[in-house]
C-alpha cells in the first residue's frame, strides 16, 4: 500500500482508502489504514514517539474511497461533533445488481445489528433499532441490467447502504454478505464535505470511482 493523500495540513489528513483494507486493526492482522498513516506521519516528520491520528468515521473493509483523519485531538473532537450533528456530508457511488425502482428517491428504515453481525431492517419499535435514511439517484443502467447509483447519506449506520438496497431487492454487486457475492463489493465513498476544524470553511474532497463501478457498460 502506498500513501494516497488528497489533502493535508496541521489539522487534517484526507486520504483515499483502497478496497479491502481495514480502517483499524482487526483479528486478521492485516495492515490497517490507521496504523499505515500513523507510520507515514512518524517517518515523514521524524517524530520521536507515536504520531497522533484520530479516527472520526469508518468505512467497511470492502468499501473504498475518501476518508478524513484528525491530526490533533481538538480537530478530532470538532470533526466528531460534525458527524453527530450531520454536518459532514458523504456521497457514495455504487453498482447494484438491477436498477432501483423508482430510479431516484429516499430510503428510510430502522436497522439493527444482531449477534451474528448481520444488520437487518426491523420495525421502528424494535429494541436497539436505529433510524437510517439515504437519498439515491440512478445515473445509468448497463446491458447486464445492473445500475450505477449516487447515494447521499443522511445517517451513517453500519452497512446502511448495503442493507437498505438489498432489502428492496437491489443488492450491490459483489456483496458477499447481503447479495450474491463476487470478486469485489461495488461501493465507493466518492466525496466528503466537512467544515475545517479551525478555519471554519466548508471543504469538499473527491475521489473518482474505479471503472468497475462508474463506467457505463
Amino acid at each position: 500500500m502506498k500513501p494516497h493523500i488528497l489533502y493535508e495540513d496541521n489539522h487534517l489528513l484526507v486520504v483515499v482508502k483502497p478496497f479491502n483494507i481495514p480502517v483499524q486493526a482487526d483479528i486478521s492482522g492485516d495492515m490497517d489504514l490507521l496504523t499505515f498513516y500513523k507510520q507515514y506521519l512518524k517517518q515523514t516528520y521524524h517524530k520521536p514517539g507515536d504520531a497522533y491520528l484520530g479516527l472520526v468515521h469508518r468505512l467497511d473493509r470492502p468499501t473504498g474511497g475518501v476518508m478524513v483523519f484528525a491530526k490533533t485531538s481538538k480537530a478530532a473532537a470538532r470533526l466528531s461533533r460534525q458527524m453527530q450533528q450531520n454536518q459532514m456530508q458523504k456521497t457514495y457511488l455504487l453498482r447494484c445488481e438491477k436498477a432501483p425502482l423508482p430510479p431516484s428517491g429516499t430510503m428510510e428504515d430502522y436497522l439493527r445489528k444482531d449477534r451474528d453481525q448481520m444488520v437487518r431492517v426491523v420495525p421502528a419499535d424494535t429494541a436497539g433499532a436505529k433510524r437510517a435514511v439515504l437519498h439515491y439517484q440512478t445515473l445509468h443502467t448497463n446491458q447486464d441490467g445492473s445500475a450505477c447509483c449516487r447515494v447521499v447519506l443522511e445517517t451513517g449506520r453500519s452497512h446502511q447502504i448495503r442493507v437498505q438496497f438489498a432489502s428492496r431487492g437491489f443488492p450491490l454487486l459483489g456483496d458477499a454478505r447481503y447479495g450474491k457475492g463476487g470478486r469485489q463489493l461495488c461501493l465507493w465513498a466518492s466525496s466528503l464535505s466537512l467544515i475545517h476544524p479551525t478555519k471554519q470553511e466548508r471543504m469538499v474532497f473527491i475521489a473518482p470511482a474505479p471503472i468497475q463501478i462508474e463506467a457505463k457498460q
